[in-house]
């Protein structure tokens, strides 16, 4: 056995150093009573050694510890800490963590609704916020060493995506970035953009669950395995494709698709299963068997299995509050006299800073009568000091059973032992879609609480027609790629033109993972051209000729080709209009010859058809067939030979009118001359001869194809047959250069013409942001342009602070569905006329967009105007939420969203008078449950 004496100076100093690497690293780990996982372990190492890390991990297995040890690194070097997430819950709840293990004076919180200690070491904050430094040259970003990026795969959202984008481009090349996401198919990809645009990076995948989940069907009050071998992979973040599905299910769903196809008409309508109560099977009126299990029935399976707390997904704000009612109203009671008082106190406690008349109207007692059963609801029509009461009663395990929408599925913090789907689709905006297997994998994914659980469990509802194989393949593994939303605005546009003027600006935004992802596609596209372009240059070779340019000879007989092609095509188009026109004057009763298809010959039209899809007349063939004819079957115009008169009871499908019509038919043509065989080229016709110039055009090209020397070759149809290759291949390639020229710097071409509306609008001029051009670079809206020429041509400047809300509300406003925004109502007056002008500079903005091939701008939405008018007059929340469709949630949101816009039209008007009106907006509206922050004080 060696000892130290033994070792060499190397080997005593790589022991020395192995036993003081990553200080900072041990330090932070003697901070948890259980182990770091494999890939946290590795991604802490990364960042103190120096190297930005992604960390693709499924929900739920503590990709914040990562985050979390950024921020310790920050304190134990002297720097801060910027900790973004993609929403103001989100934010919340984290800043309450790190306070608890920091204390306030270590962190901050900016969100837009608060401003907490903005300085700290440690500040949290939505990743707008930051972006929003950033472009102002924020004070606050002196000392910024990491960034944690918390759901950064939230950059594929549409909406509010670009901004991730925006961050990780412009943040200083010396902040280390820290980026956490859910599982997705190109972590490597994503990761390989990070390294470019931000140096060294090393990307982490982590595959395997903390907690192995188990998949289910619950069928009425049975809970079945959804897969044969329960134990299936199920520590993996999903399971492996093509794992076998339960016999027993497919066995329901086979009996279930029988019954929809037997209608038991003996039945009586209504008439309850001959299975019994206990079956759990339910009887519809056509006879059909269903197994859907009620709300209280899988909450009193899943309380006697052992299996809460659970969140159970319903797709429907208005179906979460009624399964809480149904659930109070069935008796339900999960919590003990103890736990209710405890959580009687904290609601109490946490709700005393709202008005005493708004709870009434807020409907707090029978919110709190729900909570205190163990059961709540959680979506985002809920007020938002409701939802966070949910939250953290939830996470102390009070609250047993919550009813959420998939919004709860978006980062906050409330894992579960179990998690209920209640339906396989929902309604997406526009209409009822099926989930996908990446928003599946996200909503189970927290079942399974660390450190509380063994195990976690995922549970579908039964459903009438539910295959379980396409219930499995939700579950089995695919792909859910990052894909990039970004796409530059308007308000971006000046702000970099501002910085960097319009060149380097250009060059910033082809950094851009959305230009990223374009060029890998180009890459392969590109590859298939070189491939192309080699064969070309071979099929060249083949095709030389000893006598003369064969390529220059091929070529004339294609032109000779494409001018009869062209000509042919051009008389084809006349004669179309031809057969049009002689359709349309048939009449029933006319005798026609059927120039081609199976029905050629003579016919007598019962009625000609017409209609907006064309003619189709309906006719008697000769041989007793009564058939809608078609366009097709007339390449030539047809004329009314004779007339038959058509008995006007006449039906095609009566067999004896058919044989009458078609005899007299046969009789009427009996002595028609028999068509000419070759007329029009129905019926192996010849071809029309070519117009007088055509002709000549055809006869020059002719001389020239003889007199070439190529065309005395005894190999020239060998010859003939490469070029013909060559001029194929050639298409395609032209075809293909076209896609990677289309692909390549699109987003640089689009800032361009973001740039040409901007200069048109004189915003900009060349590399300087005109004065005009100070209103845009306040004004993060996603109507920012319109709200910018609104400041411009002062359509508010006459405005009192009530009236103004109204008429910025029409710009943060979105109805939920389309007709949600019919005939609104809208204050009269100057607010009519603001909100007047407004619509009408949208519509020249939307034109002159059009003109450039844009469409960022929506148009303005009056559907909360009324409701933002009165609340900034002081009207009571009663009132007000009772001149609206709103929920109390929706507008405390809608509220927030105004007071945002409203602060930065304050910092865009700079010292006009406009200015102390918007801050009068921001005073008037930051008032009861707007103002209530549901922060822990």
């Amino acid at each position: 056995m060696s000892t130290a004496d033994d070792l060499s100076p190397a080997e005593r100093y790589a022991g020395y150093r192995r036993g003081r690497e990553h200080p900072v690293f041990r330090d932070f780990e003697s901070l948890y009573t259980f182990p770091l996982d494999d890939f946290q372990v590795q991604a802490c190492k990364e960042i103190e050694e120096g190297r930005g890390v992604l960390v693709a991990a499924p929900t739920g297995s503590g990709k914040t510890i990562v985050g979390e040890f950024a921020i310790h690194l920050a304190l134990a070097t002297g720097r801060k800490c910027f900790y973004t997430t993609p929403i103001k819950a989100l934010s919340n709840q984290k800043y309450n963590d790190l306070v608890a293990r920091y204390g306030p004076d270590q962190v901050g919180l900016l969100t837009g609704d608060n401003t907490v200690n903005g300085e700290a070491p440690i500040v949290v904050m939505t990743t707008e916020v930051l972006r929003n430094m950033l472009y102002a040259g924020s004070r606050t970003l002196l000392g910024l060493g990491f960034v944690v990026m918390d759901e950064v795969h939230y950059l594929a959202d549409r909406a509010r995506g670009a901004v991730w984008e925006e961050v990780i481009i412009h943040l200083p090349e010396s902040v280390a970035l820290v980026s956490l996401s859910a599982t997705v198919s190109n972590a490597e990809e994503f990761g390989e953009w990070l390294e470019t645009v931000r140096g060294d990076t090393t990307t982490i995948v982590e595959e395997k669950r903390p907690v192995p989940l188990y998949q289910h069907v619950m069928v009425g009050k049975r809970l079945l395995d959804l897969f044969a071998d329960s134990d299936v992979d199920a520590a993996a973040g999903f399971v492996k494709e093509g794992a076998p599905v339960n016999t027993e299910l497919l066995r329901i769903a086979r009996d279930d698709w029988a019954s929809s196809r037997m209608k038991d008409r003996r039945s009586p309508r209504g008439r309850s299963q001959a299975g019994g109560r206990g079956s759990g099977a339910k009887q519809v009126g056509n006879g059909r068997r269903v197994w859907i299990p009620s709300r209280f029935d899988v909450i009193d399976r899943l309380d006697r299995e052992g299996l809460l707390p659970a969140i159970v997904f319903i797709f429907s704000r208005v179906g979460c509050d009624a399964a809480v009612t149904q659930c109070v109203n069935a008796g339900i009671r999960l919590t003990s006299p103890e736990e209710r008082d405890e959580i009687y106190e904290f609601v109490e406690a946490s709700c005393r800073k709202l008005p005493d008349e708004d709870l009434h109207v807020l409907g707090y007692h029978d919110f709190l009568d729900g909570l205190t059963r163990g059961v709540a609801a959680h979506h985002a029509g809920m007020l938002p000091a409701f939802k966070q009461c949910v939250e953290e009663l939830y996470v102390r395990g009070l609250c047993k059973v919550v009813f959420a929408t998939e919004t709860l599925a978006l980062g906050i913090n409330m894992p579960a032992r179990t998690v209920v789907i209640e339906k396989l689709s929902k309604w997406n905006g526009e209409t009822h879609a099926d989930i996908t297997p990446g928003e599946y994998t996200q909503l189970t994914g927290r079942a399974g609480r660390r450190g509380l659980d063994v195990e976690g469990h995922g549970v579908v509802l039964w459903q009438p027609g539910m295959n379980p194989r396409e219930v499995a393949g939700l579950a089995s593994t695919r792909t859910y790629p990052l894909r990039s939303s970004f796409r530059p605005s308007y308000n971006m546009a000046v702000n970099l033109v501002h910085q960097f003027g319009r060149e380097r600006s250009r060059e910033l935004l082809e950094q851009s993972f959305a230009q990223f992802q374009a060029d890998k596609a180009v890459v392969g596209l590109a590859r298939q051209l070189r491939k192309s372009e080699d064969a070309l240059e071979g099929y060249r070779e083949a095709a030389t000729c000893h006598l003369g340019d064969f390529m220059e000879y091929a070529a004339l007989r294609r032109r000779i080709s494409d001018v009869e092609k062209n000509a042919a095509r051009a008389r084809k188009a006349d004669r179309r209009e031809e057969v049009l026109d002689s359709l349309a004057r048939l009449k029933p009763g006319d005798v026609i010859d059927v120039p081609a298809g199976k029905f050629a010959g003579y016919a007598v039209v019962v009625d000609p058809g017409m209609s907006a899809e064309g003619p189709r007349p309906y006719v008697v063939t000769a041989d007793r067939q009564a058939r809608r004819l078609a366009l097709m079957d007339f390449p030539t115009p047809v004329e009314a030979m004779t007339r038959l008169r058509v008995p006007k009871n006449f039906n095609g499908r009566n067999p004896q009118m058919r044989r009458d019509l078609a005899s007299a038919l046969r009789s009427r043509t009996h002595d028609l001359a028999p068509p000419y065989p070759g007329k029009g080229g129905g019926r192996g016709g010849t071809k029309a001869p070519l117009d007088s110039g055509t002709e000549r055009e055809v006869n020059r090209l002719r001389s020239e194809l003889k007199a070439h020397p190529c065309h005395g070759c005894p190999e020239r149809e060998d010859h003939a047959r490469w070029a013909e290759r060559w001029f194929k291949l050639d298409r395609d390639a032209k075809t293909l250069k076209r896609r990677v020229e289309q692909r390549t710097n699109t987003v640089a071409r689009q800032f361009d013409r973001v740039c040409e509306v901007l200069t048109a609008l004189d915003y900009l001029e060349g590399d300087t942001v005109t004065p005009r051009g100070r209103y845009l670079r306040r004004i993060y809206s996603d109507v920012d342009l319109l709200a910018a020429e609104c400041l411009r041509h002062g359509l508010w400047d006459d405005l009192m602070a009530s009236e103004l809300a109204a008429a910025l509300s029409v710009l943060v406003f979105e109805a939920r569905r389309p007709d949600d925004a019919t005939s609104p109502r809208i204050p009269g007056g100057a607010v009519r006329e603001a909100v007047g002008e407004m619509a009408r500079l949208w519509g020249e903005l939307d034109a002159l967009e059009r003109e450039h091939r844009l469409d960022f701008l929506r148009p303005p939405d009056m559907g909360f105007a009324w409701a933002a008018y009165r609340w900034a007059e002081g009207d009571e929340l009663d009132d007000v939420l009772g001149s609206t469709d709103l929920a109390a949630g929706d507008f405390v949101r809608w509220m927030k969203q105004l007071l945002d816009l409203a602060g930065q039209v304050a910092d865009a008007a700079g010292d006009l008078p406009l200015r102390s009106t918007a801050r009068d907006v921001v005073d008037r509206i930051r008032r009861g449950v707007v103002a209530y922050s549901g922060l822990t004080d």
